[in-house]
């Protein structure tokens, strides 16, 4: 009987800088961990990534490093892959979109789509550069945010308030490349139209596969109940792959249609005789593992492409999670928060599993979460050195210490043997329920519940001083504390695979290797999986020949008596004060920085003061006090309210614009100062007469200036 399929793909990270722990705990160790699950449940696995190399932001970099595209992705890519080997992060291939094999399949996935009619065309007016002779996509425009007054935000989003804009909405918009005042120019461009599928999405989706995370369902919920609209499939731009079709010279694959073609492409490199039974046989199920920003593209997106196209397999489930914060505040790479996991393996070098154990500790499954240094010290020394460690070391020693090294029998069972043993297999039920359903923050408790059933048993057995007057007895205590240390070699494996690799050398087990999919095919090229990184997640049969399968894990029998094991070693160190205030420190300098920068933005934001003024031309100004009467907005404006005041003099009128920041309501009875003596003006048809004295803030909103308690209506400031 065939092995059950499962083809693993993850969000190809984009190679304009390194990943960082948020794209860590977001995709990849989740799907490394479920990818190990299977393997040890002896699955048929197939585990896809690669660097995601074209789009627009790349490019930008580029130009202010002075280098190519292509010199920006190679740093990258190369940084990246390193990054996720030394983490145990073990892709069958981890290729990318710069590659030969995925520009001629992109290219022939468009072909095949615009050959079947599958696209539309529109005419559109973008924004272009006269000066640098070429449109320019939302991230090359930038200006001032109509929102909080930042100057440096851009086409598509003002990155200090998050406000989603777009270029018409910027004030005072310029070029990225020349500075020059964009102008509108036609161009014309391909569109999937999404609207067509929205019925089948639908259907599929929502009546389909209720499964899915509520995350995922609800956000696909949300873009299906609010109209799918037609979405472009290429843009204007010199890097990528180029459209292929006639007459579409300067214009090349959009960066989201292009990336998740990548995941077929890879599988095509790895596997170039073999790879449609991965893609195209009902029997494969197909896993994306994402973060919440890319459900759209996985979820509506590809499957749309998918579709269109004919012939392929759509995803059984999109485990997306959340985002994780550092520290409190939200992991920025513009802005430099976050820690980045090439610096963290170089800090922390024999420390992997560490990281993976604490972020998959704090996993945002369902909400966002927070990574703080203390919590990974704190996890580190009380659970992984305090328990597991811990328990693991003493049941190994005293094996040595009192049996030379070798598994004694097992004899007659008491009540507290019994009830240690019984714990192991509803442990192991509940792991597997918590992996199969992508809740491995569970999972990992599960886990470690194991290690705390042999840390209590050992400690409240006390074989060390049991084997002075009873040395059989010592020797069950011992066996059933090295069947669980077994045990743990088995649920560990998927989370801190490093740890599990000694663990097992320790007791001299192997382990299940599962399939390598290459065997058989013809040589493939850039694969992640070379020398001895394709054993990382199996770790060398003994020559005793035990090998371990998820099936023997919470059994009392997977080590024989007699077995010999290797000497104690320690899983885990203890993480010192001083190693986590020097993280600390870093990050309380960058945020000195960025709170510098803020400080010196603000002030380059602030009003700059007026010529001089005599006091002769000040002494002309009447302004008092007066309470606003009546509000109301006026017709077909957005920011101006018609205002009804007392001044102690007369009832009269001021059209002002503050509709944005107060409403009508708000207004009524207010005690405000106004400019009395004012020319009248009119504005929008309504006579004004005077002005109200407000104060504008750094951050746009504007105030108003009162008295600090109730003065009569009149009163002459000044």
């Amino acid at each position: 009987m065939e092995k059950k399929r499962t083809l693993v793909t993850c969000a190809l990270p984009y190679a304009n800088g390194p990943v960082h722990i948020g794209h860590l705990a977001g995709v990849y160790v989740p799907a490394d961990i479920y990818v190990r699950y299977l393997r040890l449940r002896g699955e048929d696995v197939l585990f896809i990534c690669g660097s995601d190399e074209h789009g627009v932001p790349i490019t930008i970099k580029a130009r202010e490093q002075g280098c190519t595209p292509q010199d920006i992705v190679d740093k990258y890519h190369g940084i990246i892959k390193d990054s996720f080997g030394r983490l145990g992060i073990n892709f069958d291939i981890y290729s990318r979109t710069t590659s030969k094999v995925h520009e001629k399949n992109a290219s022939d996935f468009f072909r095949k789509l615009y050959d079947d009619g599958a696209f539309i065309t529109r005419e559109s007016e973008q924004y272009y550069d006269p000066e640098a002779k070429t449109f320019l996509a939302d991230r090359y425009i930038a200006g001032t945010c109509p929102r909080c007054g930042n100057p440096g935000a851009y086409g598509d989003q003002c990155e200090k308030c998050g406000s989603t804009l777009s270029p018409e909405e910027l004030i005072d918009p310029h070029s990225r490349l020349s500075g020059a005042t964009p102008v509108k120019k036609k161009t014309t461009h391909w569109y999937l139209p999404l609207d067509k599928y929205e019925k089948w999405l639908s259907e599929w989706i929502l009546d389909g596969h209720k499964e899915w995370k509520t995350n995922v369902y609800g956000q696909c919920k949300s873009w299906i109940d609010g109209g799918l609209q037609p979405r472009a499939v290429s843009r204007d731009l010199d890097w990528g792959v180029p459209v292929p079709v006639e007459g579409a010279e300067g214009k090349v694959l959009y960066v989201w249609f292009d990336a998740p073609i990548g995941y077929i492409s890879n599988t095509q490199e790895l596997l170039p005789q073999s790879w449609e039974k991965w893609w195209k046989d009902a029997d494969t199920s197909l896993i994306h593992f994402i973060g919440k920003d890319n459900i759209v593209f996985h979820c509506i997106v590809f499957p749309s492409m998918l579709k269109a196209h004919g012939g392929y397999i759509l995803p059984q489930n999109v485990p997306a999670n959340e985002f994780l914060n550092l520290e409190g505040d939200k992991i920025s790479t513009s802005r430099g928060w976050a820690v980045w996991a090439h610096e963290y393996l170089a800090d922390f070098p024999g420390k992997e599993d560490v990281m993976r154990y604490v972020l998959t500790a704090n996993a945002p499954e369902t909400k966002d979460n927070d990574f703080s240094w203390k919590d990974f010290q704190q996890r580190n020394n009380s659970e992984l050195v305090a328990i597991f460690g811990n328990f693991v070391n003493r049941a190994v020693v005293l094996t040595h210490k009192y049996f030379g090294g070798v598994v004694p029998a097992c004899g007659p069972l008491q009540e507290i043997d019994r009830e240690a043993l019984a714990a192991l297999p509803e442990l192991r039920a509940s792991m597997e329920a918590n992996l199969s359903a992508f809740r491995f923050r569970e999972a990992l408790k599960d886990a470690m519940g194991i290690a705390r059933v042999g840390n209590k048993y050992i400690s409240d057995t006390e074989p060390w001083k049991v084997a002075k007057t009873d040395l059989e007895r010592a020797g069950t205590i011992l066996n059933i504390s090295l069947q669980i240390c077994a045990s743990l070699a088995l649920a560990f494996e998927p989370f801190t695979p490093f740890a599990a690799e000694r663990l097992r050398e320790m007791l001299k087990v192997g382990v299940d290797a599962g399939t390598d999919h290459r065997s058989g095919e013809a040589e493939t090229v850039n694969t992640f999986r070379e020398g001895e990184a394709a054993a990382l997640h199996t770790g060398a049969a003994p020559s005793e020949g035990l090998v371990l399968r998820w099936d023997l894990l919470g059994r009392a029998d997977i080590l024989p008596a007699g077995h010999a094991i290797g000497e104690a070693k320690l899983l885990f160190e203890k993480v010192e004060d001083e190693a986590i205030q020097k993280q600390l420190d870093r990050l309380e300098a960058i945020r000195k920085q960025l709170e510098a920068a803020k400080k010196a933005e603000e002030a380059a934001r602030v009003t700059p003061q007026k010529a001089e003024c005599s006091f002769e031309d000040f002494e002309k100004m009447d302004i008092r006090t007066a309470t606003v009467l009546e509000a109301e907005r006026v017709p077909k404006t957005d920011k101006l309210l018609k205002l009804t005041i007392d001044t102690g003099m007369d009832r009269r009128t001021i059209v002002s614009g503050i509709a944005e920041f107060y409403t009508p309501e708000q207004m009524l009875g207010k005690q405000i100062c106004i400019l009395a003596n004012l020319a009248p003006r009119v504005i929008r048809g309504i006579e004004s007469k005077g002005m109200i004295l407000m104060a504008r803030q750094n951050d746009g909103k504007m105030r108003f200036l009162t008295p600090q308690e109730v003065l009569s209506n009149g009163a002459q400031i000044g």
